[in-house]
């Protein structure tokens, strides 16, 4: 390899390396301005009300009475 390819090969590799800094730097920035964009200022209440898993809703009664089971 001659002195002037090497010298290339060295400044695309640099150059490659600051291409990939900057585009993570880039992507870094864009998440935290949306989830700085997508928290509300204040703390929603907690609801206490919402259960986990299965639970019988108007919807589901409904189902069950029209299927007969």
């Amino acid at each position: 390899m001659t002195r002037k390819s090497r010298t290339y090969t060295e400044e695309r590799r640099t150059f490659l390396k600051k291409l990939a800094a900057a585009g993570g730097a880039t992507a870094a920035v864009v998440v935290t301005s949306r989830s700085a964009l997508a928290s509300p200022d204040h703390e929603p209440a907690p609801e206490a009300t919402k259960q986990r898993g299965y639970h019988e809703t108007p919807h589901i009664r409904d189902y069950y009475r029209t299927a007969k089971l």
